[in-house]
């Protein structure tokens, strides 16, 4: 059944009402008479460190109102980010945040609010952003609001992507921006400081359009120190990119383990370059969003990827181009061979599209999938925001056009705000990937991640498992396709440390391949407590998941959410985080377990920043123990006996469209699958 003008179904009616998709700033109800509270300072803290990134914001407000107010700050949701930590700092008061079901959070602030005691409270609205409210600021009264968060970061050809998301979406709905008035404006300058440690040499470090105040760099030593001015409007992502040097192909372990409990593992397998060059033609199916709110430099850097990408295909490709705003209309009308006439002649259009009306993401599809010739393979090439508000909006119903056809989605989806949850599963369904881009990304580090990709078949049918120890709770372990350069990352649980054998199965070119190492896993090693959170996010994700492609219902996945929220204190669509005061959390009954947790994470951080990073790999042998007889080696500890793929020439440089990662990927790698 269509359902028009409706939010998805895993998320609340309150898309449409109060959650507006926001730039990064403060916000007031418009009509109300108030200023937004202004920003004094705002400081960021980035530092990476062994495949997983924290990201901490500090920030002074202050209330400009002659009334007593409350202040409320609105951040785009970064990508698989869990935000675990809040903190208010009122005059010479503190007061911590501690996570909660939603409604109960929201009940405990209103109540603390209305009795004019010090509170906050931390939410995040869908997919777009994380909302942080302070109650009961003075006049003229300043508070510091510091908020940390974490999140993954793989590799892809030895490019490391790190994006802290500032800009206005543009995905927000009329209404409630309407109710809204903001200011993203900071007195002083905004300034951002990143820190990268790896176990690896680095070759380069790069930021798009922004050149460091200060830089300290050790490429050879795996560490680059550098600060940067973001400049007084919090209205420009910041991305920044570091690039490994020259790899084997491997599987590191990351562990935690506190004694006597459970241990929790990050396993990221890098392949190495065990797959062989393909040359084939294809056909390509762009599909274009040229909604409303795609407009200024989300349509602009789309037109300009399509326009380079559909130059750079080969004399026997062929393509077809759907745009979609609130219906579908296939405007090549067939499909066009990539002659130079018709590349001149589509790449002229293309830089002519307008932006406008509602999004029918579902019309776009299913016209795609129409036409496809059986005997040429195809790839779709998606580029949104994913925000659908028209015709279908069901996830589990994009799962199910997915299966319909034997086709790869490689989705791009564009801007702050965007629908993660959506791409994932219509990427998911039909075994492609998806990127992000950043509207202030000029391009060059999306394209540099996987332009190797085009020429290279891949892994199909990947599966990871552990044996020798109880392992429970793996999330991801295993893929439709692994394509060249990219990781694989997988988080899970442990009973105790052991012995294990490590096992990957894999098909290339319809043929299985085994690959089997060693692996050890400490019964203590408490160096990166902040796992768990990392562990539980990716569950939740992979709970999110299920819901959305219809194989969970919602009302079992929902409970199962809030509860991995509220014991690993992650903030998410069920669960709030109340900042109280110590006062008010023993009034209220509300154990202190985030306390607990970020004293040990705060402790582990300060212990690694005194010591030299470690190298987490497993795959080589270990000493005093025997070889394990590998395939890929003839008896050795290792994985591959190739390097993983990288970008060559060292600096990350600049290239000149977007859409060239995928193009012959898609097809290449497709064929490949079939034969």
């Amino acid at each position: 059944m269509k359902q028009k003008c409706r939010c998805f179904g895993m998320f609340s009616a309150l898309v449409m009402t109060c959650s507006s998709a926001m730039a990064a700033g403060t916000l007031t109800p418009a009509g109300s008479g108030q200023k937004p509270a202004e920003i004094l300072s705002h400081d960021v803290r980035v530092v990476i460190n062994n495949g997983f990134a924290m990201t901490e914001v500090t920030q002074r407000f202050r209330n400009p109102n002659a009334e007593t107010v409350e202040a409320v700050y609105a951040f785009p949701v970064p990508s698989s980010a869990s935000l675990s930590e809040v903190s208010v700092q009122i005059g010479e008061r503190t007061i911590n945040g501690e996570v909660l079901a939603k409604e109960e959070a929201k009940q405990v602030y209103d109540e603390e609010k209305e009795r004019g005691n010090s509170a906050a409270l931390a939410g995040k609205q869908a997919f777009y952003d994380f909302r942080f409210s302070v109650a009961n600021l003075k006049p003229q009264e300043e508070a510091l609001v510091r908020f940390v968060y974490y999140q993954p970061l793989a590799a892809d050809t030895g490019v490391v992507r790190y994006v802290y998301p500032l800009e206005e979406g543009n995905t927000r709905d009329a209404a409630a921006a309407d109710f809204w008035s903001g200011s993203s404006r900071v007195e002083t300058k905004a300034t951002l400081r990143m820190t990268v440690k790896s176990a690896w040499p680095l070759t380069s470090v790069r930021t798009p359009n922004l050149r460091p105040l200060s830089e300290k760099l050790a490429l050879a030593d795996g560490a680059a120190e550098l600060e940067y001015e973001l400049g007084s409007e919090l209205g420009r992502d910041f991305v920044f990119y570091y690039q490994l040097a020259e790899l084997p192909g491997r599987l590191e372990v990351v562990p935690y383990r506190a004694a006597g409990k459970p241990g929790t593992f990050m396993m990221v397998l890098t392949p190495g370059t065990d797959l062989r060059r393909l040359d084939c033609g294809a056909d390509y199916i762009f599909v274009l969003d040229v909604s409303g709110s795609m407009h200024g430099d989300k349509l602009r850097t789309l037109c300009d990827g399509v326009a380079q990408s559909i130059g750079s295909m080969r004399g026997n490709d062929r393509f077809r181009i759907v745009t979609f705003n609130q219906q579908s209309r296939e405007v090549t009308r067939g499909w066009v061979a990539a002659s130079p006439d018709g590349i001149r002649e589509w790449t002229r259009r293309v830089s002519e599209l307008k932006a406008n009306g509602s999004t029918n993401l579902e019309a776009g599809i299913r016209t795609a999938l129409g036409g496809i010739d059986a005997d040429r393979v195809t790839s779709l090439i998606l580029v949104t925001d994913a925000v659908t508000n028209t015709g279908e909006v069901r996830p589990e119903e994009f799962a199910k056009l997915m299966r319909q056809k034997d086709i790869r989605v490689f989705g791009f989806l564009m801007g702050n705000s965007a629908n993660w949850p959506l791409m994932r599963t219509i990427c998911d369904a039909s075994g492609g990937f998806y990127a992000g881009v950043s509207n202030s990304d000029d391009i060059i580090g999306q394209i540099a991640l996987a332009k190797e990709k085009v020429i290279y078949e891949a892994l199909h049918d990947v599966k990871l498992s552990l044996s020798g120890v109880k392992t429970f709770d793996v999330n991801h372990a295993g893929a439709k396709k692994l394509y060249r350069g990219r990781q694989l990352v997988a988080f899970g649980r442990y009973a105790a440390g052991g012995e294990a054998e490590f096992t990957m199965t894999a098909k290339i070119s319809g043929r299985e391949e085994t690959y089997r190492c060693r692996v050890r896993l400490p019964d203590v090693d408490e160096d990166n407590p902040e796992l768990e959170r990392l562990w539980a996010l990716d569950r939740i994700e992979l709970f999110e998941d299920l819901k959305n492609s219809g194989v969970l219902p919602a009302d079992e996945a929902k409970p199962v959410i809030r509860q991995l929220g509220i014991d690993y204190q992650l903030v998410t669509g069920e669960t709030s985080m109340a900042v109280l005061s110590d006062e008010a959390f023993r009034a209220y009954g509300i154990e202190r377990r985030n306390a607990v947790r970020t004293a040990a994470e705060h402790r582990a951080q300060s212990r690694r920043s005194q010591e030299p990073v470690k190298n987490y790999r497993v795959d080589i042998p270990a000493a005093g123990n025997p070889p394990l007889d590998c395939r890929s080696n003839g008896g050795e500890n290792n994985l591959f006996k190739l390097s993983a793929p990288r970008l060559g020439g060292g600096a990350i440089a600049p290239v000149p469209a977007l859409f060239v990662i995928v193009l012959g990927v898609a097809g290449c790698i497709a064929l490949c699958s079939r034969r």
